[in-house]
């Protein structure tokens, strides 16, 4: 009821079903208009510069080095519908599951992934190697800016829903 109606009513898939990790926040509406504004900044805003099939595949990356089963399987589902190529899918999935990224995936997009895997497994390690590696391999600054809010985005989720035990019982995923 109250505020907390209202967002629910603006952020409900077309069936009206609102998603776990977003039920979370009821008892704190604020931290839920917080929340999905991140999300769609970080992720949906149309002045990002990289593809959108690419940010997914860094959050579905953070969220396997974190061992968040839900914001895999929801952002697996996302990243099959953008890439509407079941073959390419299981493949990418396949990679980022067993961390064996060559051949898969671009110089460029590995640069990209083992600059996310840094920045989850070890952010003080992150180094202006590594960022000047992301430059080499053709990133601007704001495609790495882009890079690291989609990962720090996955990494504050992440221990949101693990740290609260979501799960996807019940969820509608994707």
């Amino acid at each position: 009821e109250g505020p907390l109606r209202d967002i629910y009513r603006r952020i409900a898939g077309p069936e009206g079903y609102v998603d776990n990790v977003l039920q979370i926040h009821s008892l704190r509406p604020h931290t839920l208009e917080a929340h999905m504004a991140l999300y769609k900044n970080v992720l949906h805003h149309r002045s990002n510069s990289l593809p959108k099939w690419l940010l997914e595949t860094i959050g579905i990356y953070v969220s396997l080095l974190n061992g968040c089963a839900y914001c895999v399987e929801h952002h697996c589902a996302g990243l099959r519908r953008l890439l509407r190529d079941e073959a390419r899918f299981a493949a990418l999935r396949t990679a980022l599951e067993t961390g064996s990224l060559a051949g898969v995936f671009a110089e460029r997009e590995i640069a990209v992934l083992e600059y996310a895997r840094t920045l989850t497994r070890a952010p003080n390690e992150v180094s202006e190697g590594q960022i000047a590696a992301l430059r080499r391999a053709g990133l601007s600054d704001g495609e790495i800016l882009e890079v690291n809010q989609v990962a720090s985005y996955f990494a504050y989720v992440n221990r949101t829903v693990l740290g609260l035990g979501v799960t996807t019982q019940g969820d509608v995923l994707g």
